[in-house]
């Protein structure tokens, strides 16, 4: 059965409490094509080891007809181009600036070429694999399988339960190979390894965190606006604006929550009280205090601005709900201009193949006029061990991505007033492993090496070479959130502080919306053009990383403009506003 993504699509935007056949079928197998180096012929992700975190065990393998639901991947063509054309759709000094493409075009353009569909597909087929849906850019194929037909279409692969907390996921515990013709074809097949570690089932996750010392009233959306300088009539009127936040692994919202929130908190601004479309399987159980943070906070930020959630539970124990997400989104028509996202991995958990692969798609929406913001994480520069004598830094994923504007996080100098922020020592940031340092933030970079100087960490910790990251951040410590019914204190992290700067996108995007001018779109290049300028500059604080005799727990600290810990600063809404209305 092979089904074009739009009735994929629509099926999925009508779905907002059980999950309707089609969207059961179609979230199975997928297989994606990417642009990545040579690897050994018949392997795929050679690079990634495949490691089971502590904390899940393996109750045994599944049995011989256990249905899994995968996904594999066709190589695109064009990538190259399309890099290009992000770089000049982005880049204020182009002729070619906010120029988007439509979905249409780009699937015109890294449409895997006639040879590796029909390849693909006949390789499925020659294995009884039938039951497959295609999506509009066809570099994706959703199928079932039963296990021993996963295990004999990919050599090697051997899939085990693993269980954690009451949770299972299915998983291979071994490399998996695809044979020779086939190889060239395809980049790497999603559903058989990456089991999230604890703590990043979302990227960076919202959590109660006690306050230093004394009684702190806690950052409220009014703490918020007066801190960005948002006033009562900063909020969204846009007939042709929205946001959307996205939720994983079971993390749900609940209407009665929001509305709560919003009549404890939103009485100085006009807001909404209701989202305007939710995207996938909304579960009856418990909210999660992660989607209640994320969805409370780009709402009153972002104000009377229509809000999309997407939830993708994965449910089914093969499926990654990320690469679900990242495919939908890949492949919608009609969506929200910004997308904040709090979910991430370790870089060395994945493989190159994998990360390259999610980078084009990211690319795929810049050149579509989509910004998307990602978390940079709780973790500081966090940590690896290598032996017992030797460590290193490690960055996150997608946080480390070229490709998306990622949030850091801050404190308030004094926990118990409005005062100027200094770094949350949580907040994640460093340098990628994987990808070099981008064009647009190459000065960035080399100024702050060269005003820290003697101040950076060993060199042997981190890339001096990588993408650095984040680009901005806002406030991250502290928050009331309303879950279940009860307002929460003191919720911490950098998933607090990206929906707070993707509600602000969002507001500057409605008054462009509203003057005639495209949406932002990717918005790093001119971000690094503006140079700090319209932002609160963070210079004071660390943020932590390895406990050893070397760096002692702590790893990057803040300086004068750009640093790894909290960007560019956090942002002073009307001076952004009017830099970003311009053009």
């Amino acid at each position: 059965m092979n089904l074009i993504l739009t009735s994929f699509v629509e099926s999925l935007l009508t779905t907002t409490s059980q999950p309707s056949r089609t969207m059961r079928t179609v979230l199975t197998l997928v297989v994606v094509l990417v642009c990545s180096s040579p690897v050994r012929p018949g392997f795929l992700e050679e690079d990634q080891d495949v490691l089971v975190p502590d904390d899940w065990s393996s109750v045994g393998p599944v049995g011989p007809s256990e249905q899994l639901e995968l996904t594999f991947a066709l190589r695109q063509q064009g990538v190259d181009l399309l890099g290009e054309t992000l770089r000049r759709v982005s880049d204020p000094d182009s002729p070619q600036y906010a120029k988007y493409l439509r979905l249409e075009e780009v699937s015109s353009l890294v449409r895997p070429s006639d040879l590796t569909q029909k390849v693909v597909r006949r390789w499925l087929q020659s294995h009884g694999v039938s039951a497959c849906l295609s999506v509009l850019t066809r570099d994706f194929l959703h199928c079932t399988m039963p296990a021993q037909v996963a295990e004999a279409l990919l050599p090697g692969a051997r899939f085990h339960r693993y269980v954690r907390d009451g949770r299972s996921q299915v998983r291979s515990s071994a490399p998996y190979s695809v044979h020779d013709e086939v190889h060239q074809h395809l980049d790497f097949v999603g559903g058989l390894h990456r089991l999230p570690p604890r703590g990043q089932d979302v990227a960076s996750h919202g959590r109660s965190r006690h306050p230093k010392a004394g009684l702190h009233l806690g950052v409220t959306p009014a703490i918020l606006r007066a801190r960005y300088n948002l006033t009562a009539s900063d909020v969204g009127s846009s007939q042709n604006n929205s946001q959307a936040v996205a939720q994983f692994l079971e993390q749900y919202y609940h209407p009665a929550d929001l509305a709560e929130f919003m009549s404890m908190f939103g009485g100085s601004f006009p807001h909404l009280s209701l989202v305007d479309r939710v995207v996938g399987t909304q579960g009856a159980g418990r909210a999660g205090l992660e989607a209640s943070l994320d969805v409370e906070y780009i709402m009153s930020t972002g104000a009377n601005i229509p809000t999309w959630v997407f939830t993708n539970p994965g449910r089914h124990e093969s499926q990654e709900p990320f690469l679900q997400w990242m495919v939908l989104i890949s492949n919608t028509s009609a969506l929200p201009w910004v997308h904040t996202v709090s979910y991430g991995d370790d870089e060395d958990s994945l493989s190159n193949a994998y990360m390259t692969r999610i980078n084009t798609e990211f690319m795929k929406a810049g050149v579509r006029g989509i910004s998307l913001l990602f978390a940079s994480g709780d973790s500081g520069a966090g940590c690896r061990h290598l032996t017992k004598e030797e460590n290193c830094f490690r960055p996150s994923f997608p946080a480390s991505s070229p490709y998306v504007t990622t949030v850091g996080g801050t404190s308030f100098k004094n926990p118990f007033k409005m005062t100027y922020e200094v770094t949350d020592y949580i907040s994640g940031g460093g340098f990628s492993n994987v990808f070099k340092t981008p064009d647009y933030q190459a000065s960035a970079v080399k100024a702050y090496m060269q005003t820290v100087g003697g101040g950076l960490p060993p060199l042997t910790y981190f890339n001096t070479s990588g993408r650095a990251y984040p680009d901005l951040a806002a406030l991250s410590d502290n928050y009331w959130v309303v879950s279940n019914r009860m307002p929460v204190p003191w919720v911490s992290g950098t998933s607090a502080s990206t929906p707070v700067v993707g509600g602000m996108l969002a507001l500057i995007n409605d008054r462009r919306l509203l003057k005639g001018l495209p949406p932002l779109g990717f918005l790093n290049p001119r971000l690094y053009k503006l140079q700090g300028e319209a932002m609160f500059d963070v210079t004071e604080g660390c943020h932590l990383s390895c406990l050893d005799e070397t760096v002692q727990g702590r790893g990057f600290c803040a300086a004068p403009s750009w640093d790894p810990v909290t960007g560019w600063g956090t942002p002073n809404y009307p001076a952004l506003l009017a830099a970003l209305l311009d053009q």
